[in-house]
């Protein structure tokens, strides 16, 4: 079993390998791939020295499974190469996740539409991975006719770079701009780029991808999605309005007995979910749960999940494990 990880050198690759070590992943060789300017790099991992190699290498090498997380472009020239040479591609880039042919998988979701043909899957953005999980639940019991989210987005969503910003002007110090403006004491309501209809590309992502995952064009979905100068996690304002009227008891019932969920919801005790508790957790962390009282059905809840875990590395080491354990692979 050879088990690549392509663009092992980032925030992202470097949550990978910490994930695939924490779940005891099988593999009988690793590949670290990266860029052609960090080929040759020397990485300890597991007691290990590992030479990072190139693309080509690791294609020529027919890894079974190769977790992506190297930009978009990047998956878009080689993931199909890979599959070519008949591995399987877990992307966690942009790239294939609204292409019709390509499955968009939140393991406790939709792993099961999973097969052998699926040689290039696509991870979810990772503000929608924690909504729809926390979400998955109450669709199922009450029907979703209406979303509205709000996000509140960690800089390492952005990388290293942003974090450095921002950790710069903490210290008083010129940075090299990643955002447009200063992040510190800030709040920017932007992620990615402003399309035609005014939302960013961060929102259409959460609205499109949400109704793929689910496969329900029917539900309505609007988006904010906002970068605040926290590390940690991303955490979400989630207004949800269901087909039926729902009992919150059962609510929390629901959420608390749904694999990868925490319920912390005690507002006496102040116990609700933060970045700060969430950071290098695999669990989806909900909270505040309310009843809308403004309209009927609708419920509000507060969502907070590691976005280099569950949002991303964590997500697709599980559809990897998915993989191997059902003989996909």
């Amino acid at each position: 079993m050879k088990l690549a990880v392509v663009g092992a050198t980032g925030l992202v690759g470097s949550e990978i390998l910490e994930v695939l070590d924490e779940h005891n992943f099988p593999y009988d060789e690793l590949l670290l791939v990266a860029s052609e300017r960090s080929v040759g790099k020397q990485i300890e991992y597991k007691g290990k020295t590992h030479t990072v190699i190139g693309l080509a290498d690791a294609v020529a090498a027919k890894p079974e499974i190769a977790i992506f997380s190297a930009g978009g472009s990047t998956s878009l020239e080689w993931a199909p190469k890979f599959a070519e040479a008949g591995t399987t591609v877990v992307d966690n880039s942009s790239a294939w996740r609204m292409d019709p042919s390509k499955k968009l998988v939140v393991p406790e979701i939709n792993a099961k539409e999973l097969s052998k043909e699926d040689k290039i899957i696509a991870n979810p953005n990772c503000s929608t991975i924690q909504m729809v999980l926390a979400l998955e639940p109450l669709r199922q019991r009450y029907g979703i006719k209406r979303v509205v989210v709000s996000t509140y987005q960690s800089v390492t969503g952005t990388g290293k770079a942003a974090v450095d910003q921002m950790m710069a002007e903490r210290a008083g110090e010129e940075p090299e701009m990643v955002y447009p403006y200063k992040i510190d004491m800030n709040v920017l309501p932007h992620i990615d780029v402003f399309q035609p209809n005014g939302y960013t590309k961060e929102e259409m992502k959460m609205i499109n991808e949400t109704k793929k995952i689910f496969s329900d064009d029917s539900i309505s979905v609007t988006a904010t999605t906002v970068r605040i100068p926290t590390m940690g996690g991303h955490s979400e304002s989630v207004n949800v309005e269901f087909k039926t009227d729902f009992d919150l008891a059962e609510v929390r019932n629901l959420l608390t007995k749904t694999p990868g969920v925490v319920v912390q919801d005690d507002p006496e005790k102040l116990l609700y979910p933060m970045p700060i508790h969430a950071h290098k957790k695999d669990e989806v962390f909900v909270g505040r749960l309310r009843r809308d009282e403004s309209q009927a059905n609708t419920l509000n809840m507060w969502i907070v999940a590691d976005n280099l875990r569950k949002g991303a590395a964590t997500n697709a080491v599980q559809i990897a494990e998915y993989l191997l354990a059902n003989k996909l692979v």
